[in-house]
């Protein structure tokens, strides 16, 4: 089998990177349509089996004659496109895997599990960290436990040497960050789905040295399709960013004078939406490189055998300075190599427009996850 990743980002060359590796692909191919990514992919890539050529998403043409020329595509690219690829991978009868990273996308996608499983073929959105690995998580504790009282899932990818004064490093886009911010979160609570304010209900978290006490703060995206998925089975469910004390209050200023708006304004003749402006300062005043950490934890209650337990995950993932692959390339982008390599080994059979919570297998993915050094603690007790 062959296999594509579109997008020679970050995500991407750390998926085109982990499948050189691990996966039984007989050919792994990775593309952009911008030279300057390319040729520093091609860097990156030095010494592995991937060939990376150019690729423009927005040829649809194009980009369906490279469809045809492999059996699993990897999106990497922004969420906008990723139904427009979901529709060429019905057609070519591709497998395809995406980052996810819009609930809006996810739900396009999802209408078309019917052609998909027609069609023999796997799609599987949200991939990634969260969601991705903590959908996988949230199934981990829904197959271990009888009954689920709450699901609390934490993420955070932060740098490793904070600097003020919002202490935060730009892991992944300005602009995902932004949408993370002020989309509305998604809850399950009791059977009801709700959508509350992103960037509210902070509360403090514990973390081994030497991170300490944190702050988690609710944020959009995380869930995904969680709450749909779980509706009838547990009660309780949520998603919350974790960060450095003091960095939501200071990004909610930020918002609320209306820095994150996408209506144009004009200034001095120049039709200028506040957004790009936020996004521009943000990648110009914020720091884009330094060694990074993601911060995992998912806090879980139930009813295992008649009596009270708690299930308790932590992750925490740091910079990998031997090959220069950041925290969150690895935690992000090798789920997904992980996930395309099930399809590739069979062990994904599925067919339709999946998730990963009702597709992908804890035990064999968290086996996946240890031979990348990507350490997943797991505790049980009474309560």
């Amino acid at each position: 089998m062959n296999v594509l990743v579109l997008g020679c980002g970050m995500m991407g060359r750390a998926i085109a990177y982990d499948l050189s590796l691990f996966s039984g692909f007989e050919k792994i191919i990775i593309g952009d349509k911008d030279t300057q990514t390319r040729n520093s992919a091609k860097e990156f890539l030095k010494g592995t089996n991937v060939d990376v050529i150019p690729v423009n998403a927005d040829k649809t043409n194009e980009v369906k004659k490279h469809f045809q020329k492999v059996d699993v595509v990897i999106s990497a690219l922004p969420y906008r496109f990723n139904y427009k690829l979901a529709k060429m991978a019905i057609q070519t009868k591709t497998h395809l895997v995406d980052l996810g990273g819009n609930n809006t996308i996810v739900e396009n996608e999802r209408s078309l599990f019917s052609k998909a499983k027609k069609n023999d073929v796997t799609i599987i959105p949200d991939s990634g960290l969260a969601p991705g690995l903590v959908s996988i998580i949230t199934r981990d504790i829904v197959d271990h436990m009888d009954t689920v009282d709450s699901v609390k899932l934490r993420v955070g990818g932060l740098p490793r040497h904070p600097q003020p004064p919002l202490n935060y490093q730009i892991v992944f886009s300005p602009y995902g960050l932004i949408n993370e911010y002020v989309e509305d979160a998604i809850i399950l609570d009791h059977g009801k789905i709700l959508e509350k304010k992103s960037m509210t209900e902070v509360e403090s978290l514990e973390f081994p040295r030497p991170f300490g006490t944190m702050e988690a703060f609710l944020t959009s995206g995380g869930c995904s399709t969680l709450p749909f998925t779980y509706k009838d089975t547990i009660r309780y469910l949520d998603y919350k960013t974790i960060r450095y004390p003091g960095h939501c209050e200071k990004i909610k200023t930020f918002l609320d004078l209306g820095f994150a708006d996408e209506t144009k304004m004009n200034f001095e003749g120049h039709a200028i939406a506040p957004r790009d402006v936020f996004a521009s300062l943000l990648t110009k005043n914020v720091p884009t490189t330094g060694e990074d950490v993601v911060l995992l934890k998912v806090i879980s209650r139930g009813i295992k055998n008649g009596k009270k337990r708690s299930r308790e995950y932590l992750m925490i993932d740091y910079y990998d300075t031997k090959h220069d692959i950041t925290a969150m390339m690895r935690t992000t982008g090798y789920p997904v190599a992980i996930t395309a390599q099930m399809i590739e080994n069979g062990t994904i059979q599925g067919r339709g427009v999946l998730c990963p919570e009702e597709i992908i297998p804890p035990t064999p993915f968290f086996a996946e996850l240890k031979k990348r050094d990507i350490t997943l603690s797991i505790s049980d007790r009474s309560v």
